[in-house]
């Protein structure tokens, strides 16, 4: 679970966005029952707690809504182990998110922090995805930034601002071409939520016109 492999850094993307290290446990939660099920098989975790819960608007605490949660638990030293090796945050204590032994897979990884922490829309009255982070650690937002800045397509994003919640957030400015390639590839892998995946690629499709896969062969095209 701590070597470098596509389904460890989509798992601990997926941790660091929406899950927490606990003594003895790691948990990590999505409102997709296949993205858990799929994380649970990457975990061998041997069971899926599904419930509603309420949770409020990240950027406004006085509205909230239902919503389905799985959670998916691993007990065991796996938390000890993944906070000494990662940087991971164990206890409420800080954590640094050294994510460097993941460098290969940085596609995996910041797809599981946009699943974790992210949100997509499509804002029609600009025509365009929009993109943001929003987390309660300005640490893990400083860490995803510095892997926005690595990323192969040129991505730019604003300020980071501090949101109703108590937490901060970030918003993405070019949006089409980071969506499409942190999808490319992932239907033979299965490494994604199909909820948060449908969303985004019809948000990039309805944005350009184009199916993702010729927008992204046509960005390889104009860069040769």
């Amino acid at each position: 679970m701590l070597a470098a492999h596509p389904e460890t850094a989509y798992f601990w993307g997926r941790v660091a966005g929406n899950g927490e290290l606990e003594n003895d446990c790691v948990t990590v939660r999505t409102r997709d029952e296949t993205a858990a099920r799929r994380l649970a098989a990457i975990a061998g975790a041997q069971q899926v707690d599904h419930r509603i819960v309420e949770r409020e608007f990240a950027h406004d605490t006085a509205l909230t809504r239902g919503k389905e949660e799985y959670t998916v638990q691993v007990f065991g030293d796996l938390a000890d182990r993944a906070s000494a090796a990662l940087g991971l945050p164990i206890d409420g204590q800080p954590g640094g998110y050294r994510f460097d032994t993941f460098a290969e897979f940085d596609r995996q990884l910041l797809r599981g922090l946009l699943e974790g922490c992210g949100v997509v829309c499509f804002r029609e009255s600009a025509g365009e995805v929009g993109i943001s982070f929003v987390h309660n650690d300005e640490r893990l937002h400083r860490r995803i930034q510095r892997l926005l800045d690595a990323a192969e397509p040129a991505v730019e994003y604003g300020a980071l601002e501090e949101s109703s919640s108590g937490g901060y957030w970030f918003g993405i400015d070019s949006t089409t071409e980071i969506a499409a390639w942190l999808y490319e590839g992932s239907e033979q892998s299965g490494l994604f939520s199909p909820s948060r995946r449908r969303k985004t690629l019809r948000s990039v499709e309805r944005a350009t016109g184009r199916e993702v896969g010729a927008l992204r062969a046509a960005d390889r095209e104009s860069k040769r």
